[in-house]
């Protein structure tokens, strides 16, 4: 019988004058599992994200790691300090500019040519007018001609 992969271990951290339990290091930084790091000063760049903060160039002071169900497998995410990020960058006129055009190419059918306000679905490649009216067509040319 095996040990476990990241047994618990005092560590000095760079968030804290104090030692704190950890699981050890990974890429040479302090392991948290799930729940152990504190909220209050760690998050990773999705909730900083959230809280409309980016990393602002520092670099990640631990990972932290956990078990996707989902994925079946072990995943890490870097955790930042909350205390070193900067805020979001407010979007350009520029930016809202692209992204517009960007919207707007997702939304043309490339078969007829409008605009159809949703998104047209990549496995299908045009809108769901056309798709219709292509499966009509060939619904159409299918049948037997009565006699």
């Amino acid at each position: 019988m095996s040990g476990r992969q990241y047994p618990w271990v005092w560590a000095d951290v760079p968030w804290s004058d104090a030692q704190e339990l950890t699981r050890g290091t990974h890429d040479g930084l302090p392991l948290m599992s799930w729940n152990t790091a504190d909220r209050n000063l760690l998050a990773t760049k999705g909730q900083l994200r959230r809280m409309g903060l980016r990393p602002g160039g520092q670099d990640p002071v631990a990972v932290l790691y956990f078990f996707s169900r989902k994925g079946m497998r072990k995943m890490f995410a870097n955790l930042y300090l909350i205390a070193l990020a900067k805020p979001v960058r407010p979007m350009t006129p520029g930016k809202w500019g692209a992204l517009a055009k960007a919207n707007l190419a997702r939304r043309l059918c490339p078969e007829c040519g409008h605009d159809r306000f949703y998104v047209i679905h990549p496995t299908l490649g045009k809108c769901f007018t056309c798709v219709e009216a292509e499966s009509a067509r060939t619904a159409t040319d299918a049948a037997p001609i009565a006699a």
